[in-house]
């Protein structure tokens, strides 16, 4: 990519800008699609609540943390990010480290090896989901949150067995 003719550049200022900005666009443009489909089955079948419980929101974002590592870090999940990215190796304990292939499949690759931004996507399913299917939402997230409350005590108690065996 190289600057527009339009723009006025001194020596030394042009910056090659080689992010994937058309699959970055392609994700906005499929999240804004997402986000629409579940607006739309919503406004079908569901209800906006008049105003969402903090435990509800507290939940839904713990839940949504073990689901995105899952996604973007799991080594079970890997060969769903397979075709994106590219294997580096463990990172911890029943996780990977990848990085985007390169090319048409960058953006995707970006999305699927970021917790941070898997997280919009899944909280995004997460509370639509609890308008259209409370019940089963709530279960799902209650499952969910408990999971990760489970790795947190299982990494806290790795953690003291390791600090103890060294103090021995």
């Amino acid at each position: 990519m190289g600057v527009r003719e339009d723009e006025q550049v001194t020596e030394g200022e042009a910056e090659v800008d080689e992010r994937p900005m058309s699959g970055y666009a392609v994700t906005l443009a499929t999240y804004a699609a997402y986000a629409g489909g579940w607006a739309a089955l919503i406004r079908r079948h569901g209800r906006l609540p008049e105003r969402h419980e903090a435990s509800d929101i507290a939940l839904t974002a713990i839940a949504a943390f073990r689901v995105s590592r899952l996604l973007t870090k799991g080594a079970v999940t890997s060969p769903l990010r397979k075709p994106f990215t590219t294997y580096e190796g463990a990172q911890g304990p029943a996780e990977v480290s990848e990085r985007p292939r390169h090319g048409l499949r960058h953006a995707a690759g970006e999305l699927l090896t970021c917790p941070f931004c898997m997280s919009m996507w899944v909280t995004t399913a997460l509370t639509a989901g609890r308008c259209v299917w409370p019940r089963a939402t709530r279960t799902a997230v209650a499952v969910l949150a408990s999971v990760a409350g489970a790795d947190a005590l299982q990494l806290a108690y790795s953690g003291l067995m390791e600090k103890v065996t060294r103090d021995e």
